[in-house]
């Protein structure tokens, strides 16, 4: 695996909360954090040095990978100044939507309310796969009891049932004390993707604390032993000295379990939204996206993502360059 310059997770994020690229909680739209990236030792992927402005927003699970990419494109096109928000998925969407961004980052499909938004936009869009992802469901070390759940117990932990919860309400056996939830914003695609396929569009626990930071997440997570929560795989590998993984329905996240799809239901792909026009008509947008697609492979699996086989990459180049 090519180890990149500047492609650790912490020197990743740290660059990101140095730009204001995270979000502080649910509530927060995110902001747009202009990168100022030094030059790497990458090499060009061509002679022609370009000029111009990009801009994205999207996925706060999807951030690592893009931040990543954007250190490293700094070096190739160092004329070319990239600003990436993290607001969202959902957030990111409402910014494409407004004609805002050229590129939205997302860990979920893109909802047909928003498709219609587009169209009614006069916005055309294309979607790239970026990565692969596993949600990651974890508990503080010293929980002894959830280190094993089944998609029926993570449901009846997480719904909503009108009075507050304990372990002992999932299993008898289990500490008779209140569950602590930690749990990505409404902005966020994870938080869908968990509703989608764990809740089944049923209500979180009202008691939850939603932060669109999945750094929060971890802090809260780490520092409560009723505690549990969830986020993409990636954070968890940046802390797992600070929490356990819990597995689901036998199976823990790994780079192997979540590309075969084993770690189900919770392996999901990432990808990136393009505006066909931006593709068209801004030569750096359509630059920084061809680079993402070219490095983003090597730069998801450092960074604790899975990247996607070599042909899909190829797949993505071949339409993207129909949009130009």
């Amino acid at each position: 695996m090519k180890k990149w310059k500047y492609l650790t997770m912490t020197a990743v994020m740290g660059s990101a909360l140095m730009l204001g690229a995270c979000g502080s909680d649910s509530a927060q739209k995110g902001n747009n954090a202009e990168t100022s990236a030094p030059a790497s030792s990458g090499q060009d992927t061509a002679d022609k040095k370009l000029q111009g402005a990009v801009a994205g927003d999207g996925s706060s699970t999807v951030a690592p990978i893009i931040e990543a990419v954007v250190e490293e494109y700094a070096g190739t096109q160092p004329n070319v100044k990239v600003s990436v928000g993290v607001s969202g998925t959902g957030g990111g969407f409402e910014k494409f939507i407004a004609g805002e961004t050229d590129f939205s980052n997302a860990s979920r499909h893109i909802k047909d309310e928003e498709k219609a938004k587009l169209e009614k936009a006069g916005i055309a869009f294309t979607e790239l796969p970026l990565a692969y992802d596993g949600i990651s469901v974890v508990v503080n070390p010293e929980n002894t009891w959830a280190k094993d759940l089944t998609v029926e117990q993570l449901k009846k932990i997480w719904v909503e049932d009108g009075k507050p919860k304990k372990w002992s309400d999932i299993d008898p056996s289990w500490p008779d004390e209140k569950i602590v939830y930690y749990s990505p914003g409404t902005d966020s695609g994870t938080y869908d993707y968990f509703d989608e396929t764990i809740l089944n569009g049923a209500d979180l626990a009202k008691s939850a604390t939603l932060s669109e930071d999945d750094n929060m997440l971890v802090q809260g997570v780490a520092g409560d032993k009723n505690a549990i929560g969830f986020f993409g795989y990636a954070y968890y590998l940046e802390n797992k000295d600070k929490l356990s993984i819990v597995k689901v329905n036998g199976i823990e996240p790994t780079n192997k379990t979540i590309e075969s799809g084993e770690y189900a239901p919770l392996s999901r792909p990432l990808f990136v939204y393009v505006k066909n026009s931006a593709m068209k008509d801004n030569e750096a947008a359509y630059d920084f996206i061809k680079y993402t697609l070219e490095h983003g492979g090597d730069m998801a699996d450092t960074v604790g993502y899975v990247s996607l086989p070599k042909d899909k990459y190829s797949e993505a180049l071949k339409t993207l360059e129909g949009l130009k």
